[in-house]
């Protein structure tokens, strides 16, 4: 279980704190978020949501060809986004908003993306029900984050680490897998990045 620290009022305190640091530390992942966002296939008029958007670094591989939207709980994280989508061109809805709670109606997005989020946030079952609820039937969802390799427990060492870096910036201890088999989500890809890292991708049943 996480510890009571791990709450929305704390991730909004550090990734504030982190925001100048975020999109250097992104240059990692800009290679996996161009891979995940190609592997949805989207088209024309589809409608996207971006959770956990953070200053808006999934824009720079989409465009004005879908409708798109973008929350993340950290306003300031929201200001960055609007101001990068000014500045590329690009028109995005973007909102400060709880991934847990998504101010959206059922069945609205054709795509949803999840990138640093999943284990970032205090409840992932209940942001990954809410990505659900909101997604179409047969509706295209894409993960990037740190989870445990398929089929294995997190051993001692890394439960033991996951204490300092639960605090610090994010869980390293979750299984994706136990998490999308408590939702809708149906996972249909799922490949190793570097690192503890993977992208997992799939639809709603």
């Amino acid at each position: 279980m996480s510890p009571s620290f791990n709450t929305n009022t704390w991730n909004k305190i550090r990734y504030s704190v982190y925001q100048p640091f975020y999109d250097i530390v992104d240059l990692f992942f800009r290679p996996y978020r161009v891979q995940s966002i190609s592997g949805l296939k989207l088209k024309p008029k589809d409608k996207v949501l971006i959770i956990g958007a953070g200053t808006g670094l999934d824009l720079y591989h989409l465009n004005n060809d879908y409708e798109l939207h973008a929350i993340d709980i950290t306003p300031g994280m929201i200001s960055r986004l609007v101001r990068r989508a000014e500045h590329i061109g690009i028109t995005v809805e973007a909102k400060t908003m709880s991934a847990h709670e998504l101010e959206y109606s059922d069945a609205y997005f054709d795509a949803v993306i999840l990138h640093l989020i999943v284990a970032v946030i205090p409840d992932p079952v209940k942001c990954l029900d809410e990505a659900a609820r909101v997604l179409k039937p047969n509706g295209r969802f894409t993960i990037i984050d740190k989870f445990v390799p398929a089929g294995t427990q997190p051993g001692f060492i890394r439960r033991i680490l996951n204490i300092i870096t639960e605090t610090l910036f994010s869980s390293i201890d979750r299984d994706i897998d136990q998490l999308l088999d408590q939702t809708s989500l149906v996972k249909k890809n799922d490949i190793k990045l570097k690192s503890i890292f993977r992208l997992v991708s799939g639809s709603k049943n």
